[in-house]
């Protein structure tokens, strides 16, 4: 299973742990790396910059031949913490960086200063374009079967479409739950694949049993599309509690973000109260339930640790 991703990863299987708010942690990416590939972790995981330092010095220490390990940042102004964090990535040193929701241009010149590769969140040939100019290592092909924001292409449109394009890889982000989807990935021209939902049910995730139970309870046709979180389409699971809220945005939030003025904030104000009441969800039982997955939770069979998740999508 040598591809590009392998080689500038240096990591024996072209699979990322992908980054999940909430989901992702310093023990999570440690079993990845010792299971022999990548794993990511959100910046806003952790709630100041010494806590993030704390866990890039952890996984530097934790960190063994086979495995790597990542930062993602959201970079556009939703995020007051960017900044911030980028320097003390770039300061602590990691192997890479995936970029979100914004231009990476700050990032990967920083970034590559510092020797660190940068990855781009794309869900199109023109960012995709953009960002391959502005000198992104990789680009991460965020297709319509992810978990979270994802997406207007299949994986098969997307990938091929992009592996076409550009020069420089493609990793395919949605819709890997088993090994036959790695192996129709690569098929497409994918250098590699990202992989969160499935890591969800994992004995190291850090979330409540009830998040971890509802990925094996659930499956695919239990996905659906919501604006109440950020603001921006994402996919959850299809709980009571969800379906109690609705799935669309307000009509003060509509008409609010008609508002040239105005729209900035109100996303921003969206942003904060759905990652709130996410954290809610993910950290603690209760009936206001949003817990985001995506469709390849229908692999899931069972809660198991992150390297028998590992085993199974490469045996």
């Amino acid at each position: 299973m040598q591809t590009k991703l392998t080689e500038l990863l240096n990591i024996t299987y072209p699979i990322i742990q992908a980054p999940m708010f909430l989901v992702s942690n310093v023990a999570m990416v440690t079993e990845a790396m010792k299971a022999g590939i990548a794993g990511c972790i959100p910046a806003l995981n952790y709630r100041t910059l010494e806590d993030l330092r704390t866990a890039i010095k952890e996984l530097q220490a934790n960190k063994v031949e086979g495995g790597s390990f990542g930062f993602n940042l959201i970079v556009n102004k939703s995020n007051i913490k960017y900044r911030g964090q980028l320097e003390v990535l770039c300061e602590e040193g990691c192997d890479f960086i995936i970029t979100s929701l914004g231009s990476p241009e700050e990032t990967i010149r920083q970034a590559h200063a510092a020797g660190i590769k940068v990855f781009c969140d794309v869900t199109d040939l023109r960012f995709a374009k953009k960002v391959e100019s502005l000198g992104a290592d990789a680009a991460i092909a965020v297709n319509n079967e992810a978990g979270g924001h994802r997406g207007n292409l299949s994986p098969e449109e997307l990938t091929s479409l992009l592996n076409k394009e550009l020069s420089i890889p493609v990793i395919s982000a949605g819709g890997v739950g088993c090994k036959a989807d790695i192996d129709k990935m690569l098929s497409y021209g994918a250098a590699g694949v990202s992989v969160g939902s499935p890591f969800i049910a994992s004995l190291e995730a850090g979330v409540t049993e009830e998040y971890k139970q509802a990925c094996v309870d659930y499956g695919a046709d239990d996905i659906i599309m919501t604006e109440r979180i950020s603001g921006t389409p994402c996919t959850v699971i299809n709980t009571p509690y969800v379906q109690k809220i609705g799935t669309k945005a307000t009509w003060l939030e509509n008409l609010l973000n008609k508002n040239r003025k105005l729209k900035k904030w109100v996303k921003m104000v969206r942003f904060s109260i759905g990652m709130k009441a996410t954290e809610k969800a993910a950290k603690k039982a209760t009936y206001k339930t949003v817990w985001v997955a995506g469709p390849s939770i229908e692999h899931t069979k069972e809660i198991l640790p992150v390297k028998d998740i590992v085993a199974k999508l490469i045996n």
